[in-house]
Formats: C-alpha cells, structure tokens, sequence
C-alpha cells in the first residue's frame, strides 16, 4: 500500500545502525534506478559500499566484493523481481554477518526470492496518527481547542495512513477554522491528488482482470467472508486467482477470513469509477452516492414515459 511509510522505517532502521557495519548502501527507489540496466544497479551498489566511483560493474561481480565483508544493504521500493536477482541473487553472495532490507509494494517478489522474514508495516494507531499529524498542522504546538472537533474528522479520514496524515497536516497548517472545514467538505467529494497519486501506484500494476475485481470489492464485497468472491467467478474474469496479487500488494487484506480494505482505498476505487464518465453517471459500471443512483433511475423512467409518448401519438 503507497504511502505507510515502508521507505520512512527503512531509512530510520538505516541511520539507527549503518555505523556498525563495514560498508553500507540505501538505493532509494530502485525502481526508477533499474530503467538504467543491471550494470548502473551493481555500479550503484557497489560504489557506496565500497566508495569508489570508479568501479568497473561489467567486470565485478557483487559476490565477489561483498562475500567477506560485513555490509548493510537496503533495496527500497522494488517493482521488478529481475532488480533483487541482479542485486541480491544468492545468500552465499554475502557474509552470514551482512543485512538486507528490502522493501516492496508487492509481497510476492519476497515471496519468490526466498526472502523468510516478511514484515507488513500497519496504520498508525495508540495516538501515533495524532503525532504525525500534530507535528504538521501545527509544529508540535498544542492545538487550539477550536480544532479539537475537526481533528477527530481527519483521524476518521486518514484512517491512520502516514502520507495522508503529513498531506492533509501540511495543507491545513495555519489554517481558519473555516478553511479547515472547507477542506474537510471537500474531501468527502473529492480525495487529494497527491494521497490518490500513491496509493494507486499499487493498482496501476494490477492487469485488467485484477483492475475489475478490485472496484467490486470496494463496491460490495468489504467485510464479506472471502468465499463470496466465487460470485464473480461467474463474470469474464478469474476471480479467486485473481484475487492473490491485490492482497500481496496490500489493496485488500483477509482477516478471519474476511474481505477488508483500507479507506481510503475504499474511497480510491469509488474515484476510479468516476473518472471515467465524472459528468455521466449512467455510463459508469458501478455506482455507490444515492445522487448519482436516483439520478440514473430518474433518466431511465423519464426515457420510459416519453418513448411511451412518442409511441402513443399518431404520426
């Protein structure tokens, strides 16, 4: 899921311990680094462990260098699985001494590198939400009692997701009270770009089948048991396969054997579904606001009684 803060407790793991190895190296977003080649990753890999830029990458092999040092390596935001096989291949390329972080909106690139300790990183909870968000809307002062009320519309709205707590802190630092509230209105209308923006990064990775389901989910299906999704078996797409990458990258979670999924993922799938037709909610595929509903069923009977007319007048 975009935005909890995978690459934030990566970092703080990183700047906690880096010292106590021999060499060390953060490749932050390695996705973008890896449209570069293999041999640019291994040039980057190496050169910060071992501070030389001018290390050859097409003539050294990471095992090589690295096998007898003790070295921290954190591979951030993998999107490919070729990028952990050229970095990180095999455990004997690395001293039993070594540690790797590697982190992911996938959990199956894990999966099939063998990696055996997974964490998921949560939603902020126990008032930690609070601090985040705190720490942006008002620079560590206590909040006026003014804002108390509203602070609470915002810990519903964020759901305790990290990045939309510091986005909507920030936009609403010394702020009215009324701007907030414009603001908070707002978004029960529309969601912020730059929260939408990442969290549908993960979606953007799904195939067409996978993009089907997950609407019908946010739609329908949350807080159902999981077998239900055998229903949509019944439409063009693979349902109970298809149903594995969404919850490997976090957009839906089985607990106790329930469908559940955040929020604002909730609220991202409902936005997808607008986009495609924002003025013409009769030719979108789902539809959820009793506006939007009452205002379909209100064309179609209007269209039933005037064909009814114009088939009843003589011509």
């Amino acid at each position: 899921m975009g935005g909890i803060g995978k690459t934030t407790l990566a970092r703080a793991i990183y700047e906690r311990i880096s010292h106590k190895f021999e060499g060390s190296c953060f490749l932050a977003n390695v996705g973008d680094l890896a449209k570069n080649g293999e041999d640019y990753l291994k040039q980057q890999l190496l050169s910060k462990i071992l501070r030389d830029k001018n290390i050859d990458a097409t003539t050294t092999s990471v095992k090589t260098k690295l096998h007898s040092r003790k070295v921290l390596i954190v591979i951030d935001n993998v999107n490919h699985r070729s990028i952990l096989k050229t970095l990180v291949g095999e455990c004997n390329w690395f001293s039993p001494r070594s540690r790797i972080i590697i982190t992911t909106r996938d959990k199956q690139f894990l999966t099939m590198h063998g990696v055996n300790v997974v964490y998921e990183v949560q939603k902020l909870h126990d008032g930690k939400d609070m601090e985040v968000f705190n720490y942006y809307a008002f620079r560590n002062d206590y909040p006026s009692i003014d804002f108390i009320d509203l602070i609470d519309h915002v810990r519903d709205y964020a759901q305790g997701h990290p990045l939309a707590l510091e986005v909507l802190g920030s936009s609403l630092c010394k702020k009215s009270k009324d701007e907030w509230i414009s603001t908070l209105n707002k978004l029960k209308k529309i969601p912020n770009r730059e929260i939408h923006e990442a969290l549908q990064k993960s979606f953007d990775e799904l195939d067409d089948d996978e993009k089907n389901i997950f609407p019908d989910i946010a739609f329908t299906f949350v807080g159902k048991e999981k077998d239900v999704v055998g229903i949509l078996d019944s439409c063009v797409f693979s349902a109970i396969s298809g149903i594995r990458t969404p919850v490997d990258k976090s957009l839906i979670r089985i607990v106790d054997g329930k469908l559940h999924m955040h929020d604002l993922l909730i609220k991202m799938g409902n936005e997808i579904v607008h986009r495609t037709f924002p003025k013409e909610p009769g030719k979108r595929s789902r539809l959820r606001k009793q506006q939007d509903i009452c205002h379909v069923l209100e064309n179609i009977w209007e269209q039933r009684i005037l064909k009814s007319w114009t088939s009843a007048c003589p011509t």
